[in-house]
């Protein structure tokens, strides 16, 4: 939780961990969240967990609205041609990217290209960050 938020940690400093298809985290995120589906995230962040509707929601959310680190969007990265590599900046880039956990981002395209072989789907370019 970032106590410096105008809102601070309603629901309690630790009460802002991962959840959702997405794994929002932070109490900007879920205040924004909460904000853009009109739904009070901020204090109860349980909600994520505990609603599978609302769990997609948030993932769906930030998929398509939320550069995070990134320059883009999620859903701007793949439609456009710019690569899952992308997308990884997007969501967890500053933490993963540029050497931060080569390990975690090698899981990550390894998953996607065995998805995309599944689908029969080309990978497309760009698969790394």
């Amino acid at each position: 939780c970032d106590a410096r938020q105008p809102y601070g940690c309603p629901a309690g400093q630790a009460a802002y961990y991962g959840r959702g298809p997405i794994q929002l985290s932070w109490n900007f995120n879920y205040k924004a969240a909460g904000d853009a589906l009109g739904i009070d995230l901020l204090n109860n962040p349980w909600r994520v967990e505990r609603e599978p509707d609302v769990a997609m929601m948030t993932g769906l959310w930030y998929w398509n609205t939320q550069n995070g680190p990134g320059t883009m969007t999620a859903h701007n990265a793949m439609v456009n041609g710019a690569g899952f590599g992308q997308t990884i900046w997007a969501i967890n880039g500053s933490l993963e990217c540029n050497g931060g956990n080569p390990a975690q981002v090698q899981s990550r395209v390894t998953k996607y290209q065995q998805f995309t072989q599944i689908l029969g789907v080309p990978t497309g370019a760009n698969l790394y960050c």
